[in-house]
């Protein structure tokens, strides 16, 4: 399994708006405590006019959570790859050096940490729903749209179809842990490019965005319970390609493979998805060289030498 921690993603963040509204919907948010300087990314209008005020209503902008006041003002978090919220007690202490801010409301207090040492969360506080529409990317919700926007949100770029699905310009709140889910359960490659697909093979792939989406929503749901969602995390029991390198697909049996790239990486099965054809590793395909395995069966005789 990588290290690596992918943000949240539309199943996790719709769980956590769940939990959030009957906790804030209505209370007054008290006071703002900031613990680190790079969390909060704006300045006009300054965040103590956000004190005072009542929630009215929560939403979810792509990946972001946006806190509606009365005032009509909003208030929009990034997680972005490690950061969490936590629910605890009125007045709770921030929480060491993950700690980025906490938010008392009359109900109890809402934490943000981030475990890392690279501050990407963030929050921008706006006046008004001009001021929120800037922070939108424009990706289209797949769960409120039909196969026929769909077509055409793929087609506005050529991309592979995994950058295509977490692109946020062109597909909303899917990340790197569901688009793999995603792209196995309709078969595809990860990196087929999105002009190319065929009229079945794009219907697929809606269907299965849609379904992976809401399977994993109510899985959650299930998960978590009446309890706030602490264990936000992109690896979970039951998936079937994602954060399962080197484990049998459920699906075949094939070991599960992946390839990395920064920060990222993909998880598919080649027998499933690419017709048992392995796809290059950048780095370990530069150091192997013409000794890279091209198919699974190459890659077993690699390994039993």
């Amino acid at each position: 399994m990588s290290g690596s921690r992918p943000l949240p993603e539309y199943p996790d963040i719709t769980v956590y708006l769940e939990h959030l509204e009957p906790l804030l919907v209505d209370k007054r948010l008290e006071r703002v405590r900031l613990a680190s300087p790079f969390f909060l990314r704006s300045v006009d209008p300054p965040i103590r006019e956000a004190e005072g005020q009542r929630v009215a209503g929560l939403s979810r902008l792509g990946k972001r959570i946006v806190v509606r006041l009365e005032s009509a003002s909003f208030l929009v978090v990034h997680l972005m790859i490690a950061g969490r919220l936590r629910w605890r007690p009125r007045g709770a202490k921030l929480v060491g050096k993950v700690g980025l801010a906490a938010f008392d409301f009359e109900s109890g207090t809402l934490l943000v940490t981030e475990a890392s040492s690279k501050k990407r969360a963030s929050l921008h506080f706006v006046r008004d729903e001009a001021a929120l529409r800037a922070h939108d990317p424009g990706g289209l919700e797949v769960l409120d749209n039909d196969l026929a926007s769909f077509r055409a949100a793929l087609a506005r770029e050529s991309h592979t179809l995994k950058r295509a699905l977490t692109d946020p310009h062109l597909f909303s709140g899917i990340g790197n842990a569901y688009s793999d889910e995603i792209l196995h359960r309709a078969r595809l490659s990860p990196v087929k490019l999105t002009r190319q697909l065929d009229d079945a093979e794009t219907a697929r792939l809606f269907e299965a965005t849609r379904a992976t989406l809401l399977e994993w929503t109510e899985r959650l749901r299930r998960e978590t319970g009446p309890r706030f969602p602490e264990k936000v995390t992109a690896f979970r029991e039951g998936m079937a390609v994602h954060g399962r390198y080197r484990l049998p697909c459920p699906e075949c049996g094939a070991p599960v493979q992946r390839i990395t790239y920064a920060e990222n990486e993909t998880n598919y099965c080649a027998r499933c998805q690419t017709g048992g054809k392995l796809l290059a590793d950048r780095s370990l395909s530069r150091l192997m060289k013409d000794d890279w395995p091209r198919t699974l069966e190459e890659m077993e005789e690699v390994r039993a030498r």
